[in-house]
């Protein structure tokens, strides 16, 4: 398997430092807000991201379902909790968020064998 987790990482972080560092105010609340919305609170991070990885995957964002899947990954999320997600996921997409079940797939093995 290729180095997709370390690809998809390197690649976000420097893209992301290069967008904070032209120190636009929208986006850097965005992005504080993004992330204080994941953060423990009524409900469990576990539970968050899975939520954030089913919305993702019906906008068919493939960048957010790999940060979703990752973030799940290292959260102790199992392999069938992740599939049962993408399962509900699936039905609210359609057919159209299958080649995106694909690729969400291959980068959960990604994950599996990065470790």
């Amino acid at each position: 398997m290729s180095n997709q987790v370390a690809e998809f990482n390197e690649y976000r972080s420097k893209m992301n430092e290069k967008l904070l560092a032209d120190n636009n105010k929208i986006v850097k609340r965005i992005f504080n807000l993004d992330t204080n919305a994941y953060a423990e609170g009524a409900l469990d991070v576990k539970t968050k991201e899975l939520l954030g990885l089913v919305a993702s995957t019906v906008l068919r964002c493939d960048d957010c379902i790999k940060y979703h899947l990752e973030t799940s990954y290292k959260e102790g999320i199992t392999k069938e909790e992740m599939m049962e997600a993408m399962g509900i996921a699936t039905l609210v997409g359609g057919t159209i968020v299958i080649p995106h079940l694909r690729r969400a797939y291959e980068f959960w093995e990604a994950l599996e064998d990065h470790k």
